[in-house]
């Protein structure tokens, strides 16, 4: 049975406040930026999860190593004090979201250019139209 595992880090990256999904499951690593303006409280990033959980864009997955954990709770709590410490995020996820980011833009850059290309079309034919306009009437 294989084993699906999700984390949320919250930090502040001026001057917004970040929160960083990660999902891990059949060993591939899948992440998803989310902007929150004010610091959120605990019960509204637990609302934001039920709410908005199955609407966020995650990136597309990338390969990583599955760390089994221990059970030690002293230990549990150690790592848990060292995440709250780092600021900063695991560098799997910097490169999942680098490859969402990279999707997205060349997404955005193929629609802007359909639709260069679709108003150049258009000025082109009222251009024609305007011409033949001309020529007609003498």
């Amino acid at each position: 049975m294989d084993k699906v595992s999700g984390r949320l880090t919250v930090f502040f990256e001026d001057p917004f406040w970040v929160g960083i999904f990660e999902s891990i499951s059949d060993g591939k690593l899948s992440v998803c930026k989310v902007t929150f303006c004010a610091e959120p409280k605990d019960y509204e990033v637990y609302d934001f999860v039920l709410k908005n959980y199955y609407q966020l864009r995650f990136s597309p997955a990338v390969a990583t190593d599955v760390k089994k954990t221990g059970r030690n709770p002293k230990r549990i709590q150690r790592e848990v004090r060292k995440q709250v410490q780092n600021t900063g995020i695991g560098t799997k996820s910097q490169q999942a979201l680098k490859l969402q980011q990279e999707q997205l833009k060349t997404e955005r850059k193929t629609v802007s250019w359909e639709q260069r290309e679709t108003e150049k079309q258009r000025q082109f034919e009222l251009k024609q139209q305007k011409r033949k306009e001309k020529h007609r009437g003498r």
